[in-house]
């Protein structure tokens, strides 16, 4: 039996979840926007991360993104020989997500979550609409109308929104509409600064329709320099998530104190993302445009004060 060198601590099953949570939770740094920021209250935050930690995993999982070694599908149950197979490894994770709300999960990101599912009252059916569009995403890989790219985020990205509602005891109806807008329109400029990336999976999330409309070919989105009917595609889907965001704006009106400013960064992240688009004249095709911080703490003081 393998002893550690002198010096060293023997590495235990819980050292291996430890790392096996810290490589997911460290992409929050990574994000577009605040995942749960230091001016939050101390339980909002572990909360936040936990229902975080969630939703980087089973992206990572529908990506093909899992660390290295399989400890995620050995946490999961999976067979080595299914470590590869997403759709088996997305189906445990479904069921390991069971055992938060009715027993004991073995994935130690959902061992994480279940005090906060607990805590705060969460209900199942927005964790299993993320579980739902990473699902869609080993299907589905083009969409055909606005519409049916609008209902993928609905599974995709609205369900964080209205988990970040409830975690903060802040749902009504009228909240999750304008977070549904919020959380679209993120979605949304997150595929227009990953055409490239998401062609390289296979995937295209700019609507048929109008990529016909604007005479744009798959072949365009695979050269390494942006077309001008390219960047005019890029520029009308931006301008329709702009306008995404400002229908849920009126969301961070609606509350108070810190909520306040953590709903203001996410809508000051999207816009200043597609500012940073715009600014490189929608040449999204050499890699994702992004703002710089100078440029986002801007926005925030914009979207604060209800300038937009």
């Amino acid at each position: 039996m393998c002893r550690p060198r002198p010096g060293q601590r023997a590495v235990t099953g819980t050292d291996t979840e430890r790392d096996t949570e810290r490589a997911t939770l460290d992409k929050a740094a990574a994000e577009n926007f605040p995942v749960a920021p230091f001016f939050l209250p101390r339980a909002w935050r572990d909360d936040l991360m936990a229902v975080y930690g969630f939703a980087r995993l089973v992206d990572d999982i529908g990506d093909g993104d899992l660390a290295p070694g399989g400890a995620d599908a050995r946490h999961l149950g999976v067979p080595a020989a299914d470590a590869e197979d997403r759709l088996a490894l997305l189906d445990a994770f479904e069921t390991d997500l069971g055992r938060v709300f009715d027993g004991s999960p073995r994935h130690p990101l959902l061992r994480r979550l279940q005090p906060t599912v607990r805590r705060r009252s969460l209900a199942p059916g927005p964790f299993l609409g993320l579980i739902a569009a990473n699902r869609q995403d080993q299907l589905v890989t083009r969409y055909e109308t606005w519409d049916d790219l609008l209902a993928y985020c609905e599974l995709s990205a609205n369900p964080v929104g209205r988990l970040v509602l409830a975690v903060t005891g802040t749902a009504t109806p009228e909240r999750i509409r304008l977070s549904d807008a919020i959380c679209t329109a993120l979605q949304i400029v997150e595929h227009l600064q990953d055409v490239a990336e998401d062609l390289g999976r296979d995937r295209v999330y700019l609507p048929a329709a109008d990529m016909k409309s604007f005479h744009v070919q798959e072949a365009d989105l695979a050269r390494k320099t942006t077309g001008a009917s390219v960047r005019a595609l890029v520029a009308y889907e931006a301008q329709r998530a702009r306008d995404l965001l400002n229908e849920g704006a009126p969301l961070v009106g609606s509350v108070h104190g810190r909520l306040k400013l953590l709903l203001a960064g996410f809508v000051a992240g999207g816009r200043a993302a597609i500012d940073a688009i715009a600014a490189a004249d929608y040449d999204v095709l050499p890699g994702p445009p992004r703002p710089g911080k100078i440029q986002l703490l801007r926005e925030v003081g914009v979207t604060l004060r209800g300038e937009r």
